[in-house]
């Protein structure tokens, strides 16, 4: 009984190491398998090297490797910008600023990336710092702060030529300041007031001049208003007095017309009348000579003869 109790125990003893190490075998076979799948995104790619051996660019989606003999670099795609500080670069006419830029760049090739270039960061700043140098030792300080677009051109396309061969696309520079020394600082506001004073010294002479002009348009429109305004009443003036001329003449014509035709009707003793009256008036005036037409011998007799008709017709009454 001790025997088989002995035997039973040993059975049991194997049948737990057998499941042990099945359990061990199927943990290291999972882990292998998961260690042999890699889910590669879209913007990255994986680099696989086989003993040391370059086989090239994996991805995007699933890639299965062998984990002891297969080594993967993730690589990203995405653009990236390199932020390079401030650098101290001498112009042509031996003036020192300071200028600090960003790159812009992106992975094309991810393997050579990886072979041809160590360390891609130190590498691109070190070739911007001395490119921007070079660059800028060509250019005066007047025409640095004003051609930055240029520089920026010549910048890409340098850093590109060098960055091509490591499967990397610089895609853009800029600069982002540009800092002369203090004293030029201090000419360029003063430059910058002064060139302000002249624009508005400027502005105001044009002012003056085109309101000058303009009073004088307005004075010249309005003398030829005036006298246009003169001339159309002297017209009016002159029409006016003539048709009252007329109108006087038309006046006296037919006041003319009137008398010639009342003095038709006249008779002599509505003449005689009229030299009594009249010498009435002279002998009422302080003067003591009178000078008589030769036809008053005339009219006395014709009154003489009126008097004696009228005393006549005084008689025949009853």
């Amino acid at each position: 009984m001790l025997l088989n109790s002995i035997i039973l125990q040993a059975s049991d003893v194997t049948l737990y190491v057998e499941i042990f190490f099945t359990i061990i075998l199927l943990i290291i076979f999972l882990a292998v398998l998961a260690s042999s799948i890699k889910v590669i995104r879209e913007y990255e790619r994986m680099v696989q090297f086989r003993l040391g051996r370059l086989m090239g660019a994996k991805g995007p989606g699933v890639v299965i490797i062998l984990p002891v003999i297969n080594r993967l670099v993730k690589v990203d795609l995405r653009e990236r910008y390199l932020e390079v500080p401030h650098q101290t670069a001498i112009t042509r006419d031996n003036a020192p600023v300071d200028i600090d830029f960003l790159i812009y760049y992106k992975v094309v090739d991810a393997s050579q990336s990886i072979v041809q270039v160590q360390n891609f960061t130190g590498a691109s700043v070190g070739l911007a710092t001395t490119t921007l140098r070079a660059v800028v030792g060509d250019i005066p300080l007047d025409e640095l702060l004003s051609k930055r677009e240029q520089i920026n051109m010549i910048l890409r396309t340098r850093l590109d030529e060098v960055t091509e061969r490591w499967g990397i696309k610089v895609t853009n520079v800029e600069i982002r300041e540009i800092r002369p020394p203090k004293d030029v600082q201090d000419a360029m506001v003063k430059q910058m007031t002064a060139e302000r004073s002249r624009r508005a010294l400027v502005t105001e002479s044009d002012g003056i001049r085109e309101s000058s002009v303009l009073k004088a348009e307005g004075a010249k429109n309005a003398a030829i208003l005036q006298a246009e305004g003169d001339k159309q009443s002297a017209i009016l003036r002159a029409e006016g007095s003539k048709q009252s001329q007329v109108l006087t003449a038309d006046g006296y014509a037919q006041a003319l017309g009137l008398i010639f035709g009342a003095a038709k009707n006249i008779d002599s003793r509505t003449m005689a009348l009229q030299y009594l009256d009249m010498l009435k008036t002279l002998g009422t005036s302080p003067s003591t000579k009178y000078v008589l037409p030769m036809e008053f011998t005339s009219m006395i007799s014709q009154l003489r003869g009126f008097l004696q008709d009228s005393s006549k017709d005084q008689d025949q009454k009853p």
